[in-house]
């Protein structure tokens, strides 16, 4: 049997593994595949409804009917207006109606989700790439902590897994690895570490399961860690995408009006949302391209550990059994 954990015992599942949220690539097959493997899938919400196609509580209930198995949710919730605020609550409210009990949170101050997750029993789980907002996230509440580090896809974090857990590792929660985790060994060594878990995107991508296009998933296969830059062309902020014609056409620094806009407190939040929506079309129609011409794909440096296709219930099988050997 693997080991307890406090991931384990939080989100009741067998392994302490989790298939983070991935917009666009967190489609219902792919989060319902993870949890009946033995980890626990995560919703993306606006992947779930945008991309994909559901409205959000069928979109639950079609999940729950591939698996019996605990999911959670991811919830975004750095939104600046009252708009975005009212939708990701009522997507948290009917998670929990629909019987979801664990919860990621990113960005953002996460006191509010606590209140409403901790009465129904649920746990709440906070990103950080640092232990400023480690302790943000401790005094908001949160049960645990989510270690982005630099080796991770999406917005990576500044320090290396070992740095990382260094740093928070003293202030007693649970803290998961999110970055870097491809193989058996690598998710071993985090736990030998004193992770209480690892959360993997990119190794997930590379599956039968995701709907992502096939010729994102055999970039991934084919690429090595040094292929995976960072550009500020997406978000504003650095995010690891693999080294495409595409991303060099498009540089990967933020021009310097940009750059401006987003150091100036009245203008920082206007161009957060401006560069969120047009990430969301660019990595929204990138994804699902068979053709490649618009490659800007996301992935971490993990797709070092990558080396073919497979079933979801292959990958959580091997990585159970590198703790049995």
């Amino acid at each position: 049997m693997p080991p307890e954990t406090a991931l384990t015992r939080d989100a009741g599942i067998r392994l302490p593994l989790i298939c983070g949220a991935m917009y666009p690539c967190s489609n219902p097959e792919l989060v319902a595949a993870a949890s009946e493997a033995g980890g626990i899938g995560i919703i993306q919400p606006i992947s779930l409804t945008y991309i994909h196609g559901h409205d959000f509580r069928e979109g639950i209930r079609y999940i729950r009917s591939l698996t019996d198995a605990p999911v959670g949710m991811n919830a975004l919730i750095e939104g600046n207006s009252k708009r975005y605020r009212a939708r990701m609550e009522e997507w948290i409210d009917i998670a929990l109606e629909e019987g979801v009990r664990f919860f990621i949170t990113s960005l953002g101050k996460p006191d509010w989700v606590v209140r409403k997750v901790h009465p129904l029993g649920g746990k709440v789980y906070h990103d950080v790439t640092e232990r400023r907002w480690a302790e943000k996230g401790i005094e908001s509440g949160v049960d645990g902590l989510i270690g982005v580090n630099r080796r991770a896809g999406g917005h990576p974090g500044p320090h290396p897994m070992e740095a990382l857990m260094d740093e928070l590792g003293d202030l007693g929660l649970p803290v998961v690895c999110a970055g870097g985790i491809g193989s058996p060994e690598s998710f071993r060594r985090a736990l030998e570490l004193g992770y209480a878990g690892v959360q993997m995107g990119t190794r997930f991508i590379a599956t039968h399961e995701c709907r992502a296009a096939d010729a994102y998933k055999e970039a991934i296969v084919d690429a090595d860690e040094d292929d995976i830059l960072w550009s500020e062309t997406l978000t504003g902020v650095p995010v690891a995408v693999l080294d495409t014609p595409t991303v060099r056409a498009m540089g990967t620094k933020a021009g310097p009006i940009a750059r401006r806009l987003l150091r100036w407190r009245k203008t920082r939040h206007w161009m957060r949302a401006w560069y969120t929506l047009r990430a969301m079309r660019k990595l929204g129609k990138a994804s699902l391209d068979e053709s490649g011409r618009d490659a800007f794909w996301q992935a971490g440096r993990s797709v070092g550990e990558i080396h073919r296709i497979e079933s979801v219930a292959e990958i959580i099988r091997s990585f159970e059994e590198a703790l049995q050997s």
